[in-house]
């Protein structure tokens, strides 16, 4: 169900210490651009692509259009039904996978060298050929029904999709992109059609690639795959303006642990203190026990198992959101705690120690995240979608490092703002208004 992502997480899952690891851009003969890290280690290949747009796309009273069409894309494509397709995908020991959130819909795909072409090509009909059969469309949407109607009884759903309506209103980033009952029982194939129109377009294309391929293989792929995709797409919903007030809302939910989510406005990934404030983020939220609201809420006073808090850098807004759960009766001395680190941070700022422990973190944990050509591809190709250049993963240890107490705290103490922060608290709080 509808929680919005965290893009700005992506940045950091970016290439380890050894960013020596060479990064090439590798541009089609039909003007399709790639990164490709070439690995001739083992034979096979980890393609990723990302189509601009995902769910946020959704034609008005089509909501969950996107996200159907999605999951229907390996349900058979040109002469094969969905079984025919399978078969055909497993003879080849590839692997497809397709998925959609707010922002993109995702293609991740493995695949042998000695299968490469022959895997291209079934993956390029899935993509331009896919069948909506009728049977397909009726089996996967009762998936989707049944998924939206768990959700509905599933307080963590119900806290992300209330506080990103609070956020966002009328903005796609404001619903569930699943749909509701009565939208996705309404769609046709006509609307399935639409949504792949829309979405699987050559002007919003992304494309990372890892593993045992060579450029000029690389670009003949692209091309094979993505060349006679439509040029054009659906137009992007544009910017989702913030209408949440500080305050909190409470959702009447039996339910013995109430979940609580939160958050504020945050900042752009481009902005030049957005490292600034990942760092004093880390800091307040971060997963580490040493993080303040981990201290605080779990360590010092056993409210929750875990607390976190996290800036997300969506393409139309900005956002700094957290979670955690607590006993009913035990909530809103938690939401109170909450508040006072919000405060604590924005009044004071962090420590030179906090600084430093920061920085160890984030810096020696960067190769830990780097393990694979799976993994490589996926942030190579979320790079690219947040507009970083190729060679940020030869600076973005350094920009860390360069970080002074008094920066952070600046950007710290504008950053954060306690009468704007929101929280939406799904249970039966005792004590909370």
């Amino acid at each position: 169900m509808t929680f919005l992502r965290p893009l700005a997480a992506l940045l950091f899952l970016a290439l380890p210490a050894q960013a020596e690891v060479p990064i090439k851009e590798v541009t089609s003969p039909g003007g399709i651009t790639a990164w490709l890290v070439e690995s001739h280690d083992i034979p096979f290949t980890a393609l990723d692509i990302r189509f601009k747009g995902g769910t946020s796309l959704d034609a008005e009273g089509k909501r969950g259009a996107t996200n159907l069409m999605t999951a229907l894309l390996e349900e058979g494509a040109g002469d094969m039904d969905a079984s025919a397709f399978a078969t055909a995908r497993d003879d080849l020991a590839a692997e497809f996978r397709f998925s959609s959130n707010s922002d993109a819909v995702a293609v991740s795909a493995r695949f042998l060298t000695e299968n490469r072409d022959q895997a291209a090509d079934l993956l390029h009909l899935a993509l331009t050929e896919p069948r909506f059969d009728d049977n397909a469309i009726q089996r996967v949407r009762a998936q989707v029904l049944s998924g939206i109607r768990s959700a509905a009884q599933d307080p963590d759903a119900i806290a992300g999709d209330t506080f990103n309506a609070e956020a966002f209103g009328p903005h796609p980033y404001g619903s569930d992109d699943s749909g509701t009952l009565d939208s996705v029982a309404a769609l046709t194939r006509d609307d399935l059609v639409a949504a792949q129109d829309g979405a699987l377009a050559r002007d919003r294309i992304y494309v990372a690639a890892a593993g045992d391929i060579s450029e000029a293989d690389l670009g003949a792929l692209l091309d094979r795959i993505l060349g006679d995709l439509p040029a054009t797409g659906a137009p992007q919903p544009g910017p989702a303006e913030w209408r949440a007030t500080g305050g909190t809302t409470v959702v009447d939910f039996p339910t013995p642990q109430a979940v609580v989510r939160f958050g504020q406005p945050g900042i752009d990934v481009h902005d030049p203190d957005f490292m600034a404030a990942f760092v004093a983020n880390e800091v307040l939220g971060g997963g580490r026990f040493t993080a303040r609201l981990m201290d605080e809420l779990r360590t010092q006073r056993g409210l929750t198992y875990g607390a976190s808090a996290y800036l997300a850098s969506l393409d139309h807004a900005d956002m700094i959101v957290g979670q955690f759960a607590s006993d009913n009766d035990k909530v809103a001395e938690a939401v109170d705690v909450t508040k006072q680190v919000w405060e604590g941070i924005a009044q004071d700022g962090i420590t030179q120690e906090e600084l430093d422990a920061a920085k160890t973190y984030l810096t020696g944990s960067y190769p830990l995240r780097f393990d694979g050509n799976g993994p490589i591809a996926g942030i190579l190709v979320g790079m690219q979608m947040q507009g970083f250049p190729i060679d940020y993963p030869t600076t973005r240890n350094a920009r860390i490092e360069a970080l002074t107490l008094d920066e952070v705290n600046r950007v710290a103490k504008t950053l954060y703002d306690p009468s704007a922060l929101r929280f939406v608290v799904v249970g039966q709080p005792q004590g909370l208004e």
